[in-house]
């Protein structure tokens, strides 16, 4: 119970980059109780944990903004659809590498996402409007390897 409240104290605090760094967390965390829950054969906490991440992707999908992202939020958005249809065969064929596919996709997201976070520019600037109903840092102008392209096309969060 005082992990709910942490998180959703977390949460409450969250500036619109941590939230998104916080629904990768949240994914990943899903997907490795998925695999789990396969390798024991619980089909119930299975689909209930691919169910999960699957909703985080749609979060996280929907949270692009197609109109200032071009090509890259386009992208992103392809990169979604694929994993949530991966889940789905996943679930299906009860397939641990599709699984780990999902995982090691998410991993590399998210590791991208926490180098944006870190980025000094990403502190105290004002951003564009985040998707996730927030005004974000301008975080997207660092020195990180595509970023300034990120900031003219990629998300807006």
């Amino acid at each position: 119970m005082w992990k709910e409240a942490y998180l959703e104290s977390r949460i409450l605090s969250a500036d619109p980059l941590e939230l998104i760094s916080l629904l990768y967390q949240g994914a990943l965390d899903s997907v490795h109780d998925a695999r789990k829950h396969l390798s024991e054969g619980d089909i119930p906490a299975r689909t209930q944990a691919i169910a999960k991440v699957t909703d985080i992707l749609a979060e996280l999908e929907g949270s692009l903004n197609h109109q200032a992202g071009g090509s890259i939020s386009r992208g992103l958005a392809d990169l979604y659809q694929y994993m949530r249809l991966r889940l789905l065969e996943a679930n299906i064929r009860r397939d641990d590498a599709m699984l780990g596919e999902v995982q090691s996709l998410l991993a590399t997201m998210a590791e991208g996402w926490r180098a944006i976070q870190k980025a000094p520019e990403s502190k105290n600037e004002p951003g564009t409007e985040a998707a996730v109903g927030h005004h974000a840092p301008a975080a997207w102008e660092g020195d990180f390897e595509g970023g300034r392209e990120f900031a003219a096309h990629g998300w807006n969060a």
